[in-house]
């Protein structure tokens, strides 16, 4: 009975390395591709997505004529954005942070606008300026209580519709954007950019 247990034993460590193995041996191939290259594996949304979105919001948001109404009535002076929340409202997990980076990458890239640090990074960099009051140099230190206010904020929201039947699905999304006004909260422009995916689920083999 004892020999038996041990030999069973034997037999399952030996059956555990044999599935470790075939796991460790089982071909995979990476290759590094160009992070512009539009990929869909899942259907889902991507980096591509997000990327195309943000810039097709900025383009649209430029075209709008705030900023030339707003450079008019200060003497040539570029507006300053700020980039709010954009709320996820879709069945998915996503990355809104990366979003929302992007959203502030394409203004920047602009030249057009101001973009200034957001809430969740302003922490950090009004820790530093206090710092510095202690402890750097008169000559170096930065001032107090001299940050460059923003004119606008810019936040919006991701929402998405799923249909399916089968083996074929449909995935709409639609990103809705607006620029409000700080100081009288009228919305000097709204933005809108759908995407639209057809996924087809083929069966293994083929």
């Amino acid at each position: 009975m004892a020999q038996s247990t041990v030999l069973g034993a034997a037999g399952h460590m030996a059956l555990v390395a044999l599935v470790a193995l075939g796991a460790a041996c089982s071909p995979k191939q990476v290759n590094r591709i160009d992070p512009a290259t539009v990929t869909d594996l899942s259907g889902r949304w991507n980096d591509t997505d997000s990327r195309l979105v943000a810039n097709e919001l900025i383009r649209q948001s430029l075209d709008g004529g705030w900023v030339r109404r707003y450079s008019d009535a200060h003497g040539g002076t570029a507006p300053t954005v700020i980039v709010g929340d954009f709320t996820n409202k879709t069945y998915e997990h996503i990355p809104v942070g990366t979003f929302v980076n992007d959203l502030e990458r394409a203004f920047t890239t602009s030249g057009a606008v101001q973009v200034v640090a957001g809430a969740a990074e302003r922490g950090d960099v009004r820790a530093e300026r206090a710092d510095q009051q202690q402890n750097a140099s008169a000559s170096t230190r930065t001032r107090m209580a001299n940050e460059h206010g923003a004119n606008y904020m810019l936040q919006g929201e991701i929402q998405a519709i799923e249909d399916s039947e089968g083996k074929e699905k449909v995935v709409f999304y639609q990103v809705d954007a607006q620029l409000v006004d700080l100081e009288s909260n009228a919305k000097v422009w709204m933005g809108q950019h759908k995407i639209k995916k057809y996924i087809l689920r083929k069966r293994l083999g083929l």
